[in-house]
């Protein structure tokens, strides 16, 4: 896993494709309009990784004509550079400081002044600030608003080649910083400087962000969403890393478990923790084996709870077992109960059981699973087995 040249983007034609297809399920909901803001619909529509500004940038997308992103000037330039603009598929629009960006709105939905359509039913990003949702909807009195994932969250969850090619090298890059933090000193250094660690070689392998690095040892990795903190890491302890940020807008996340020993066979892990690990170890490959076009989502919770549960263990695997990742850290479809929605070919998502012992430790194994047409795309290559390293 040696690293490799940055893999390219989503090619710009498929914007335009994104765009029709939207456009088509738009007519298919019965909506008349998209509305939608910054983030990763807009991203995913546009290719625009717009700036989250108190200022309005909105694309526009109606059943026909071209889509407009209204954006403000100061930012007119990067959103010219985004692929939809670029290739014409999207037109621009930029508005001046002193202006009333949401007052651009209605004359695109209507169709001009002399307001053709008269939209009954307009589409929001799910997570459009309430600053901007209450002026629209005094904008469209007599129009119902809904969220926009009622159209594009289909569409967004089935990943394409593209995207699961760049979720792939996502995932190759974390394998590789994992596997160099498990082979670097860890005894003597805090939880919070391995943290800082773990972000800095996420970057050097080609993320833009490294969103987060969960780094727990000793009683703290009973803890599933610890903050790296000041405790320092000793020989003896459990340690569990859970890192993952983007690259080419797309996520990574990865967790694996090292126990410490310090160079010592003698603090090496206990028994009952090697219980543990080896039952935890056969649930994440029982529910990974699980994964198949057709199979419903809670099929492949209940395959990682089984094992756990006939070992004693049910109580403390305390969240679900995966969600999904593309654009966004989590996103469709959830691994959880209560899902009964059939996994498809493209669906991307983690697969990551746990156990925690408050006060005590824990342990969880995370990849990165791609239903396939044939079964699971296992996307990470980091060995799963617990990791016993010296750390010195």
């Amino acid at each position: 896993m040696a690293p490799s040249k940055l893999s390219p983007g989503i090619p710009a034609a498929t914007y335009g494709a994104r765009l029709e297809m939207a456009r088509r399920a738009l007519a298919a909901d019965g909506g008349d309009g998209l509305l939608v803001g910054v983030g990763a619909d807009l991203r995913w529509l546009t290719g625009y990784d717009a700036m989250p500004l108190e200022r309005l940038t909105m694309l526009v997308l109606l059943r026909t004509g071209t889509p407009t992103l209204i954006a403000p000037r100061l930012e007119a330039a990067p959103a010219r550079l985004a692929p939809a603009v670029a290739a014409g598929a999207v037109a621009l629009m930029a508005w001046e400081e002193t202006d009333d960006a949401i007052a651009l709105v209605p004359p695109l939905v209507t169709g001009g002044s002399d307001g053709r359509l008269r939209p009954s039913r307009l589409l929001v990003s799910d997570r459009l600030p309430a600053s901007f949702v209450l002026p629209l909807q005094a904008a469209f009195p007599e129009a119902t608003f809904a969220l926009a994932s009622a159209v594009l969250r289909t569409l967004r969850k089935v990943k394409d080649a593209d995207e699961i090619r760049l979720l792939r090298a996502a995932a190759h890059a974390a394998d590789r910083v994992v596997l160099a933090i498990a082979a670097g000193r860890l005894v003597g250094r805090s939880e919070a400087d391995l943290a800082r660690e773990v972000r800095e070689r996420l970057t050097a392998e080609g993320h833009e962000h490294a969103g987060f690095a969960i780094v727990a040892s000793g009683p703290n990795s009973a803890s599933p969403h610890h903050d790296a903190s000041e405790r320092v890491i000793e020989a003896g302890d459990p340690l569990v890393l859970d890192i993952g940020g983007s690259m080419r807008g797309y996520g990574s996340d990865i967790t694996r478990t090292l126990w410490v020993t310090g160079g010592d066979e003698r603090r090496g892990p206990e028994p009952e923790y090697l219980s543990l690990y080896g039952t935890l170890r056969a649930a994440q490959a029982q529910a990974t084996a699980a994964v198949r076009p057709g199979v419903p989502a809670e099929e492949i919770d209940a395959m990682a709870r089984r094992p756990i549960a006939a070992a004693g263990f049910g109580p403390y695997f305390i969240h679900r077992t995966g969600h999904g990742i593309g654009l966004e850290e989590h996103e469709d479809p959830y691994l959880v109960s209560g899902n009964a929605e059939p996994l498809e070919i493209g669906d991307a998502f983690s697969v990551e059981p746990g156990i925690y012992l408050e006060g005590r430790y824990g342990a969880r194994i995370e990849d990165i699973v791609v239903c396939a047409e044939n079964g699971p795309d296992v996307l990470n290559e980091a060995p799963r087995d617990l990791l016993i390293v010296a750390g010195v």
